[in-house]
């Protein structure tokens, strides 16, 4: 039989002691086994390291990195970019969890069809349960990626040898950015996105902040268009629109 491609894992963590283990054993269930988790340790206060090198004594294909200094999500995913070996590369942070199935059915896709990047629709829930599902599009472009972000991070999965040098930047909304960057890349980057729910993104339990953060994402989002992409300003403000009527639909 051929060789399993290998999946390469990155997940970020800072302060996860609570919720880490969970993140972990989904991705220890999948029933895709041929993988590298690369846990980035944020230099947590709390005993996140001790709790991964549990993993890390039990499972080889679980390495912990451990940061002498926070320097944010965007870092630590770089950090974990730089030192991948696997043909694939997906993210999940560890507070988040994947289905059991999550990489079977993306890498079958990849077998099948010439994609660059596979996402798709997930839950976003927290102790109280499951709070609504968000669904993604059939397919995905660079104009289309523009009008808001259908990616959801911990739901993607794509071809590193082809977008190996694309890193995030510490911006707020570091993923859409990064995802901007692979899918500008020539020639045209094609993405799909599967329907079925593949992940769970853990949101706040008591919903505080919410209106702050939705502020603070949409004056990320216009910096991206702006000062990123330096995109006019007439087409800044039609993508803006289209981003914040999606920002709505994606919490209902």
């Amino acid at each position: 039989m051929p060789m399993q491609q290998l999946v390469s894992i990155i997940m970020p963590a800072y302060k996860a002691a609570k919720t880490i283990s969970d993140s972990i054993e989904s991705v220890l269930a999948q029933t895709y086994q041929n993988f590298e988790l690369i846990v980035i340790d944020d230099c947590s206060p709390d005993n996140t390291r001790d709790i991964v090198n549990q993993y890390v004594s039990l499972d080889n294909r679980v390495k912990l990195i451990s940061k002498e200094n926070n320097q944010g999500v965007a870092a630590a995913r770089n950090t974990g970019l730089d030192i991948v070996t696997g043909d694939y590369v997906a993210f999940l942070d560890s507070d988040d969890k994947w289905d059991t199935k999550k990489l079977e059915k993306q890498i079958q896709v990849f077998k099948n069809q010439d994609v660059d990047v596979i996402f798709s629709s997930y839950y976003r829930f927290n102790s109280t349960g499951i709070k609504n599902l968000v669904s993604v599009p059939l397919a995905v472009d660079y104009s289309q990626l523009l009008k808001g972000n259908c990616i959801g991070n911990l739901t993607a999965i794509y071809k590193f040898d082809r977008f190996s040098s694309v890193r995030q930047k510490k911006i707020g909304h570091e993923d859409y950015l990064f995802w901007l960057e692979i899918f500008s890349n020539s020639p045209a980057v094609k993405g799909i996105g599967i329907q079925e729910p593949l992940a769970f993104y853990r949101v706040s339990e008591d919903g505080s902040n919410v209106s702050a953060n939705k502020l603070e994402a949409a004056k990320w989002t216009w910096n991206i268009y702006r000062k990123h992409l330096n995109i006019g300003l007439t087409k800044s403000i039609f993508y803006f629109i289209c981003y914040a009527m999606k920002a709505v639909t994606k919490r209902v």
